[in-house]
């Protein structure tokens, strides 16, 4: 029912807003924290949605294999599952500090309501991206016990990120969605308007990843990073034409992993190095 791997679209964006946070290395108490919210915290949100939708889902032929309409795991497990892990969320909140735990609540919310945006506003991808988009500003607080502006502009950037590829994404279910009511883009726009709108939102997401850089006066290893993700998402694009979603997969998870992680690593050393 939970696929772990999906935590990485956004755990090295949290750990990006970590190290801005410290300047550098964050302290192991509170990596090793973040890393226990974040895997939680995804971990409750995807058993919920499963859990919300296993109606859908069930409906739907691309998912009706999935573990709760096909039987695999009872509705009782799930939500046991999902209480288990919000409360292992908020634990590592609180094992970092006040405005995390105080905060805890409010973010769960969001991660979890989610789910329901799809039954009224085509927007939902949107509200998805801004749920793992508020994980860099999240990772901020649990450094510094304070919210710093600047790093809205990661978030704002992990938002319209997530919420093209979603976009992409549910191009698949353009015919379902049409015959369940069901609310997306792709539904309104098609197929080939829904692709230039995923274009679109990531020509914003690196609109905000180069003010990202600019405010936080980023180096040479950052503004590489940026190119890169520039490069992989120019790519990420051409595998997926409006009479041919056969790549879609592979552009889905396979080219937003990597553009994650590499973003990272080229940020994280950038700090290193400046240090």
């Amino acid at each position: 029912m939970i696929k772990w791997e999906h935590s990485i679209f956004a755990l090295p964006f949290a750990l990006c807003g970590a190290m801005l946070a410290a300047g550098g290395l964050p302290t192991l108490h509170q990596l090793l924290w973040i890393v226990v919210a974040m895997v939680a915290a995804r971990s409750a949100a995807m058993a919920f949605n499963r859990w919300a939708d296993s109606a859908i889902d069930a409906a739907n032929p691309r998912t009706s294999t999935r573990a709760l309409p096909a039987g695999h795991l009872s509705p009782t497990f799930a939500v046991t599952f999902i209480l288990v892990s919000s409360a292992v969320f908020v634990l590592a909140a609180s094992q970092l500090n006040h405005l995390a735990l105080f905060l805890s609540p409010v973010a769960l919310a969001v991660l979890l309501l989610y789910s329901y945006t799809k039954r009224f506003t085509r927007w939902s991808h949107l509200v998805l991206g801004f749920a793992l988009g508020i994980a860099p500003s999240a990772a901020w607080i649990a450094v510094r016990d304070s919210l710093d502006p600047r790093i809205l502009l990661l978030t704002a950037a992990v938002t319209f990120w997530v919420g093209g590829f979603d976009v992409l994404y549910a191009c698949q279910d353009f015919d379902f969605d049409r015959q369940a009511g069901l609310h997306s883009l792709p539904r309104y726009l098609g197929i080939r308007g829904a692709l230039w709108t995923a274009r679109l939102f990531h020509l914003i997401m690196i609109g905000f990843l180069v003010a990202l850089l600019t405010v936080f006066a980023l180096g040479k290893l950052a503004i590489a990073g940026v190119v890169l993700v520039v490069l992989l998402l120019l790519y990420e694009h051409s595998l997926v034409k409006p009479d041919d979603l056969s790549k879609l997969n592979a552009a889905f998870f396979t080219m937003n992993g990597v553009i994650s992680v590499l973003f990272f690593m080229f940020v994280a050393a950038d700090l290193l190095m400046r240090k």
